[in-house]
């Protein structure tokens, strides 16, 4: 059996674990596992320091507890409406910080994936959405619940539009309602529902199996995945050929295509 390579203490807010090239980062802030400051630095340091770590080839978000993530920490951000300014240039930080950590996952040249199990709600669920893929079990449930407290969910709104239709994100966004796992593969939001005790062992499946393509191949897929996506149609189809061309040229991309006309397996250098 692969040793399991531990990559920070467990006692911070995010552990992260290293197996097989599947590079697990677990939310372990519990019982809300919300996102303080705290954690989000500690996860946007996670991500960068995977950037440089060639053994990383996917990378699984999960979270210990029975709440998947609760959105931001709604407690320290009220304490700072005893500052000064009433909490502005605080609120401020946290909505750039949290802004910047969505990004960063998107624009991650790794996949990534969210295991989730439990509630995810506002920023959490912006969280899941921002991911590149979503595994839930069959106990998840999402929500985007801000307006129920006098806060409209503007910010999880951008990643959750991005991924279900107009319609089902404004019925999330305005009734504030609680969705259960199989409505949130119906709506787009998560790609497979699972039971419980088969989560970890299905989305380790995923991850090992994208972990055994070249990463080169996949970088180049994701980042013009998104790029396109913004692009009219037109030029979508001039980028993406270009990228074709380029990905093309790569030496892994000219093992793929002669292993698979010899019938064999590819021997992948990620070049």
């Amino acid at each position: 059996m692969a040793e399991i390579v531990a990559i920070k203490p467990p006692e911070g807010p995010v552990i992260a674990r290293l197996d097989k090239g599947v590079l697990r980062l677990t939310l372990a802030n519990p019982p809300a596992n919300a996102l303080s400051l705290a954690v989000m630095a500690a996860l946007s340091a996670e991500l960068d320091h995977a950037k440089a770590n060639k053994s990383v080839r996917v990378i699984v978000l999960a979270a210990a507890g029975k709440v998947f993530c609760a959105g931001h920490d709604l407690k320290e951000m009220t304490a700072r409406r005893a500052d000064a300014d009433k909490g502005k240039a605080f609120f401020e930080h946290t909505f750039s910080a949290c802004a910047g950590l969505m990004q960063a996952i998107v624009r991650h040249p790794l996949p990534i994936i969210a295991e989730v199990d439990g509630l995810a709600t506002a920023a959490g669920l912006q969280l899941v959405a921002s991911c590149d893929l979503a595994i839930a079990s069959h106990e998840a449930t999402f929500c985007t619940p801000g307006v129920n407290i006098g806060l409209f969910c503007s910010t999880p709104m951008v990643a959750l539009s991005r991924n279900v239709s107009r319609k089902h994100a404004m019925e999330m966004l305005l009734t504030g309602e609680t969705i259960d796992a199989a409505t949130a593969k119906e709506f787009g939001l998560v790609n497979r529902v699972v039971p419980r005790e088969y989560l970890n062992q299905i989305v380790t499946k995923y991850a090992q199996t994208i972990a055994s393509k070249s990463s080169l191949v996949v970088k180049t897929g994701k980042e013009a995945f998104y790029a396109q996506a913004e692009m009219g149609l037109a030029d979508a189809y001039a980028y993406t050929g270009r990228i074709m061309v380029e990905n093309m040229l790569a030496r892994d991309a000219e093992e793929g295509i002669g292993a698979f006309i010899g019938k064999r397996k590819p021997e992948w250098t990620d070049d």
